[in-house]
């Protein structure tokens, strides 16, 4: 179907309300969106890293885990509830509170920060392609690999380099930008395949020497002073930790429920979040005190204790395994590219230019723009702190988060103009002066002071785990006192 030649209007095929026909996506299809977003080697580090390197009491950890999760649940609630009923993603249901021109500009952060990262992690993964390459061609002829063409280098890239970071871009570009409920299998897929992974992984680790195994991981189950004021402090970084994790999802969580079928199941498919992180963190703590006992009986000269996976299977010196693990990952590092980074940055960038892009044509731009990220990073855009100002512009999205919900639920009393959304006209609802809303840029902005000010303040980095939460509560009071009647 050819999309409509509006000349005056902000319609587009892929913002215009869902229809309750394509509203396909039910609790289970949440509970394995959740399963991928935590189902990455960052995850798996994190969660590893919670319970076994900082010496933390179990439970606090534990508890601090599920109170995090449990916030995001709160928060991904609220802001999924007016797109999963009007249809609507991100973008477009920030037209209500910040304007048609100000959601345009202010939505497209959230597509600048989502191709950055995209690009960011699809170097990271081209490199467990290389790998792959590597022990193939090592496995043909060892000698091969010690040749020139291997040896020289363009931009801090070999030719192995050059061809995997190709065949990533273009296998990502392919699989993502058919559309969404092609995607939906891509991460229903994708979260059952990791959980497999992670089972014959943790039974190959597990089966390896059960008693001593167990033993270890037993050790780990620390009752001892969980009730202990002592405790409070690190249960709450523990909380904002995960939290900090999850806040980049929050934002644009719309993109994803605007497909849900009703509320029910928005509620209780995001539930998903927290039992996937009870089984994950199973899961990836039996894997890494396994391997550690494993690994400590083969290496006499081992200080420390493995959290990355690929650090793990490298130690294991054992190729099946190795490649097994690669293919997992590489498999979980994708679809985590594709939830967190790629669609969310789909909607935003066609909501900036919705009569000049559509689907296909906003994926070109992210996978060429994330390409060049993906080639310069290890070169350049990691040698100039540039992730320091991607979290200067994820400041942005907890006052954005504020705003939309004070505006929703408290000015706008949970109902919107459906046509006045798409309209450029001065005369809509969403018009407000010249396409901006002045209330809700002010607010926006006065949010974002706070929360930068925990990345660029050095008396108050301590709270930079909580500069969503902070941002967010002070645009949201802010927006509600300047915008109430």
């Amino acid at each position: 179907m050819n999309q409509p030649k509006v000349k005056y209007s902000l319609s587009n095929w892929d913002l215009v309300t869902v229809n309750p026909n394509y509203k396909t996506w039910n609790w289970k299809d949440l509970f394995c969106f959740w399963g991928v977003n935590i189902q990455s080697v960052i995850g798996f580090s994190l969660i590893a890293s919670l319970y076994i390197i900082y010496s933390l009491n179990t439970f606090v950890v534990f508890f601090g885990t599920i109170l995090g999760s449990f916030l995001v649940y709160i928060f991904c609630n609220l802001i999924g509830k007016p797109s999963q009923k009007f249809g609507l993603p991100f973008g477009v249901l920030l037209r209500s509170s910040l304007g048609i021109n100000g959601a345009k500009f202010f939505g497209l952060l959230r597509s600048l920060v989502g191709i950055f990262l995209f690009g960011i992690q699809t170097y990271f993964l081209s490199k467990l392609v290389v790998y792959l390459i590597r022990i193939l061609i090592f496995s043909i002829d060892n000698t091969l690999l010690d040749q020139e063409i291997f040896l020289t280098f363009l931009l801090g890239l070999n030719i192995i380099d050059w061809i995997s970071i190709l065949l990533v871009i273009i296998f990502q570009t392919m699989l993502f930008s058919i559309g969404i409920q092609y995607n939906k299998k891509i991460i229903n897929y994708s979260a059952i395949i990791v959980y497999a992974g992670m089972i014959i992984f943790f039974l190959t680790v597990f089966l390896s020497d059960v008693k001593t195994t167990t033993q270890a991981f037993s050790n780990i189950l620390n009752f001892e002073n969980f009730l202990n004021q002592n405790n409070i402090l690190p249960l709450i970084t523990v909380a904002g930790t995960i939290f900090a994790y999850f806040s980049i999802v929050i934002v644009s969580f719309g993109d994803f429920t605007r497909y849900v079928n009703n509320e029910g199941d928005l509620t209780k498919g995001n539930l998903g979040l927290i039992l996937n992180l009870i089984i994950f963190s199973f899961f990836s703590i039996a894997i890494v005190v396994g391997s550690d006992v494993f690994l400590n009986q083969k290496f006499q000269d081992l200080d420390r204790i493995f959290t990355n996976p690929t650090d793990i299977i490298g130690k294991f010196d054992n190729l099946q395994i190795t490649i097994v693990v690669l293919f997992f990952i590489i498999i979980a590092s994708a679809s985590t590219n594709l939830v967190a980074n790629y669609i969310p940055s789909q909607y935003s960038l066609i909501n900036f230019l919705p009569n000049k892009l559509n689907l296909k044509s906003a994926s070109y731009i992210i996978s060429f723009l994330g390409l060049i990220v993906g080639i310069f990073w290890l070169t350049i855009l990691s040698q100039i702190g540039i992730l320091s100002f991607l979290d200067t512009f994820s400041c942005f999205f907890g006052p954005l988060f504020g705003v939309i919900i004070a505006d929703y639920y408290l000015i706008k009393n949970q109902t919107l103009s459906n046509k006045d959304l798409y309209s450029i006209e001065n005369q809509s609802a969403y018009y407000y002066s010249k396409g901006w809303h002045i209330k809700g840029t002010y607010s926006i902005i006065l949010g974002f002071i706070f929360s930068a000010s925990t990345i660029w303040n050095t008396n108050l980095m301590f709270l930079q785990s909580y500069a969503w939460i902070i941002g967010a509560f002070i645009s949201w009071l802010s927006y509600y006192l300047l915008a109430k009647k």
